[in-house]
Formats: structure tokens, C-alpha cells, sequence
């Protein structure tokens, strides 16, 4: 229990730093890039999504974990922050939301940034969990749990620190595993308060990279019957998606 929580502590340490660092040198750039209109109608930049990837890769590439293990957590948060990176950018002013919409769409010929970031996105669950398990079975589950926590941290993803406060709480009950949980915890807690404040946003940036992490640490340290019953939530998850950012919108208006 010591060394695991002394490995929790280091590595939300380095994300929080690395996180906040790269956050602050954002900012002191000029305003014009990345901006983005919330939900109220202010305007918000989304330097906390790249700022929060990079922090959570720097979190688990310091652990003292097997390679392959620390590879595929680098692997799954960079990769998923830059699928939702190019639907930041290129899907700004598509009000399409969720796969139905976007997976239509691609039934009628059009390649939406969302289809871009599903696949994309799920790619990379997929060559993460061949770095973590051994038999394809556990592979093919594992993929679909980092894909769909990935999937999920960004449903929540509808008013200021919604999506940080999922981090956090799908991400407290693995630390006395390890510290691969704490890197995105760490990541998000240098965040939160700007996020809360609303001058800035995690966006799908953020939030698939955060959601990508906690995959990785649910798949780390489950067997199959764990992994089985992951995915079977994080499937219905998806299928009910808008009902779930709906109730998370519900329930911060309160």
C-alpha cells in the first residue's frame, strides 16, 4: 500500500505540474487562438485540453511500470487528445452530437470530424489494450474499455468542471492500485479551478485524453470478468448518451 500510494503521489505530482505548466504557457500567448462560446455565452479558451493530455502522458510515462504498460497509457492519452483535437478544430460549427448522427452521416458519404474521432479513438483503445493483455479476447475488451471511458468522460463533458469532476471520481477508487489512476487526477485537479471559473475548457481535447487514462487504469488492473463488465456499461453508456449528458446537465443546473 506504501509504494503504491508513493507511486499515485509522483505521478500526480509530475501531471499536476506538467499540466499546469503547459496550461500557464498557453494563456500567455495571444487570446485569438482557440477560443470557444460555452454554454452561457461567454467566451472561453481551450488551452485546458492539450494542457490536461499532456499532463496525464507525463503522469504515466514517469511511473515505474513495465514499458509496455506505460507505452500504452502514453499511447491512448495522446492519441485520443488528438482525435479530439481535430474535432475541436474541425467540428466546431457541426451540431451533430453522438454516434448515431456522425455514423449516419458516414452511411451517406460524409466523413465528419466525429467519425474521425470515433475510429481514430478506437484504434488506439485497440493497439493499447495489445500492449496491456495477452489473448485477443482480452485485447478486443480492453480496447473497448479505453475507447468508451474515453467516450464517456467527454458525455459528461456539458457544463464548467463536469467532466473533472468525473475524472475524479472514476479515478479515486483505483489509486490504491497504482498510480496510473492519479496521472489523469493529477492532470485535471491543476485544471479544475479555471474550468470551474469558465475561462477555459477541456473540450474533446481534455476530455478523451483524461477518459483514455482512466481506461488504461481500469484495464490494468482488471481480469476478464472485470474487463467483460466494464465494457458491457461503457456500451450502454454510448448507446444512451445523450440521456447521460442530459442528467449531468440536470444535475450541475441544480
Amino acid at each position: 500500500m506504501g509504494a503504491a500510494f508513493s507511486r499515485a503521489v509522483m505521478s500526480g505530482a509530475v501531471a499536476a505540474a506538467v499540466a499546469g505548466g503547459v496550461y500557464r504557457a498557453l494563456r500567455a500567448r495571444p487570446r485569438t487562438l482557440r477560443q470557444r462560446t460555452n454554454y452561457a455565452g461567454r467566451t472561453v479558451d481551450l488551452y485546458a485540453g492539450p494542457a490536461a493530455a499532456l499532463g496525464a502522458a507525463a503522469g504515466a510515462a514517469v511511473l515505474p511500470l513495465p514499458a509496455r504498460t506505460r507505452c500504452a497509457a502514453t499511447l491512448a492519452v495522446l492519441a485520443a487528445g488528438g482525435c479530439g483535437a481535430y474535432d475541436d478544430l474541425a467540428g466546431a460549427d457541426d451540431p451533430r452530437r453522438g454516434f448515431r448522427a456522425h455514423l449516419g452521416a458516414l452511411r451517406d458519404g460524409e466523413v465528419t470530424s466525429g467519425a474521425v474521432k470515433l475510429f481514430g479513438i478506437g484504434a488506439a483503445g485497440l493497439a493499447a489494450g495489445a500492449l496491456l493483455k495477452e489473448r485477443p479476447v482480452d485485447r478486443m475488451l480492453a480496447g473497448v474499455v479505453i475507447a468508451g471511458t474515453a467516450h464517456l468522460v467527454n458525455l459528461t463533458d456539458v457544463r464548467p468542471a463536469t467532466a473533472a469532476a468525473t475524472v475524479l471520481a472514476l479515478g479515486a477508487p483505483g489509486l490504491p492500485q497504482g498510480g496510473l489512476a492519479a496521472a489523469p487526477m493529477g492532470a485535471v485537479a491543476a485544471l479544475v479551478a479555471d474550468d470551474l471559473g469558465e475561462r477555459t475548457m477541456l473540450g474533446d481535447t481534455g476530455a478523451h485524453a483524461l477518459g483514455a487514462a482512466l481506461g488504461v487504469a481500469i484495464v490494468a488492473g482488471r481480469g476478464r470478468a472485470g474487463l467483460v463488465a466494464h465494457a458491457a456499461g461503457l456500451v450502454a453508456a454510448a448507446v444512451y448518451g445523450d440521456r447521460i449528458s442530459r442528467l449531468v446537465q440536470v444535475l450541475a443546473d441544480r
